[in-house]
């Protein structure tokens, strides 16, 4: 089959689409024929070598795909041959073919096109289980939302699924344009951070009171900033580090807010972790797709073969929402 391969860490141009030997199939995972994948933060991390695939997983990029199972290994029930899915990924999207545990499937949702459905698993498994996920975000109705990066593939899927579920968001964007995209999909407040300092708006819109939950992807550039815009109680949920590793944390503040700060990931977590995070989703994400009141924001589909292209507009950050790669021309 043809996949993309990281020849070796750098720049784009080290991935390069070769002939490899398809994957193997065990008895709880079902193969897959991709259409289509997702370009996401975590694919550059690993090209660039800081980010290597967990034990056992594939060493081509790719963290969702879409596409038709052809395979159904020994142990697996409740799909068939011919199925069209989407599916969340350890790595792998970026290939002809992917095998993928039978707990980290998703049907497509109604409404939403084979190739428009890689767009939906990481995100939404994401923003599922680390806003309103028990044990991260907890986010309620009439609670107040801070989304950073608003007009990422999360950023789009969070300020959607926490209208649709009743509360008030506030989003950071870096420009003009991506800041009205972001009031348009239906964020209450949109925070162009190169012109206002966001933790001073974010106390001007909300009365000084603050915000109940934060879906950060900066990590310590913005973390004092961060904990002065919680509320008392609030959760700092971190999924990113674009802005560096380390910073310093006021334990005093956080001690007087009772606040919580929160690190998150999808990737690493045991099997069974992931499949519950999946069903999870599809019971309460999938029936606000199918609905129309959440949609798939897709900034543009390229092929394998523009995988480095790919790479290079998530990197520019002009893209809004996701970039997607047909796995065929």
């Amino acid at each position: 089959m043809r996949a993309v391969v990281i020849t070796e860490p750098g720049g784009p141009d080290v991935l390069q689409v070769q002939e490899v030997p398809p994957p193997t199939l065990k008895p709880d995972e079902v193969r897959v024929r991709v259409v289509a994948t997702a370009v996401n933060r975590a694919d550059l991390l690993q090209r660039q070598g800081n980010y290597a695939p967990p034990p056992g997983a594939s060493p081509y990029p790719g963290l969702e795909c879409s596409g038709t199972v052809v395979e159904l290994g020994a142990e697996v029930a409740g799909w068939q041959v011919g199925d069209e899915v989407c599916a969340l990924l350890s790595g792998g999207g970026y290939a002809e073919e992917v095998a993928v545990p039978v707990g980290q499937l998703l049907p497509v949702p109604a409404g939403v096109s084979l190739v428009d459905a890689a767009a939906l698993p990481e995100v939404a498994c994401t923003v599922w289980s680390m806003v309103f996920g028990e044990h991260a975000g907890r986010l309620q109705p009439g609670e107040r939302l801070l989304v950073h990066g608003g007009s990422s593939g999360i950023g789009t899927m969070a300020i959607q699924l926490a209208k649709q579920r009743g509360a008030t968001v506030l989003t950071t964007a870096g420009t003009p344009r991506k800041a009205k995209f972001c009031r348009e999909l239906g964020a209450d407040v949109a925070i162009n951070y190169r012109e206002e300092v966001f933790d001073e708006k974010v106390l001007a819109e909300t009365g000084g009171s603050g915000v109940d939950v934060i879906l950060d992807n900066m990590g310590a550039s913005y973390l004092p900033r961060n904990l002065s815009c919680l509320a008392v109680g609030g959760r700092l949920i971190v999924l990113g580090l674009q802005g560096g590793v380390k910073g310093e944390l006021n334990l005093g503040v956080l001690l007087a807010k009772r606040a919580t700060v929160h690190a998150a990931g999808l990737r690493a977590r045991p099997p069974q972790d992931k499949a519950n995070v999946v069903a999870q989703t599809q019971a309460n994400v999938w029936p606000l797709i199918e609905a129309g009141g959440v949609r798939p924001i897709i900034d543009r589909v390229l092929t394998l073969d523009d995988a480095a292209e790919a790479h290079e507009l998530v990197e520019s950050s002009e893209h809004i929402g996701k970039v997607l790669l047909r796995a065929e021309g």
